[in-house]
């Protein structure tokens, strides 16, 4: 079960990545007091993670409404991540989030940013709620379910203090430490994507 939780949590991190999210969050939020901004980042933490449990008790019922195999959803989301990893490591992610940060900035007032777009979806976008049910498709039983649950909040939990602390962070790490820790959790993200496709396809063909 330990190894269920550290590979649900490594997963869940990457992919939400909150100090990729933190600096996003301290440009969006510049013109708010500090108490402003742990409420927006409390906010948005809580719908993120509800959404999030949403599809990962109920994703596997969907499935089967719409007539997907399990393991053809793990093969689709395996190649996403696989993709997302690639943007991580080429930097396109951090691009394309700075650009939705810049479209908030640019049709001003926005005084409420934790519903979109930290919410969603950066927070619980389409990585992170494939990887959600992925996980819970893995878990055996009531107690592996819990256990994903439990990685999910330890996560969020680290998603808050990451927002909260997003501009004394940005001053202590600088541009390039957060530009190599990205690749890495890319690398990272990029092997467990694999390993997804892996099991979705041996679960297809056999073994």
């Amino acid at each position: 079960m330990l190894d269920l939780f550290i590979s649900a949590f490594v997963t869940l991190f990457v992919v939400i990545d909150p100090p990729g999210c933190a600096p996003i969050y301290a440009g969006l939020t510049a013109g708010a007091s500090h108490r402003q901004a742990a409420v927006m980042a409390m906010r948005a933490c809580l719908i993120a993670a509800a959404i999030l449990v949403v599809f990962a008790l109920f994703g596997e019922a969907l499935l089967g409404f719409l007539h997907i195999e399990l393991d053809s959803f793990r093969i689709a989301g395996g190649i996403m991540l696989f993709l997302i990893a690639l943007e991580m490591v080429f930097e396109k992610r951090t691009e394309r989030r700075e650009g939705r940060a810049e479209k908030i900035r640019s049709h001003p007032p926005v005084e409420d940013v934790s519903v979109f777009p930290m919410a969603m979806p950066m927070l619980a976008g389409p990585g992170s709620i494939a990887s959600i049910m992925l996980l819970s498709a893995r878990a055996q039983g009531t107690q592996g379910t819990l256990i994903v649950l439990a990685a999910l909040a330890a996560v969020m939990v680290l998603s808050f203090l990451a927002l909260i602390a997003a501009g004394p962070m940005i001053r202590l790490l600088g541009d390039k430490v957060e530009a190599v820790l990205t690749r890495l959790l890319g690398l990272l993200l990029a092997a467990l994507a694999a390993q997804f496709v892996i099991d979705g396809l041996r679960g297809s063909f056999g073994s």
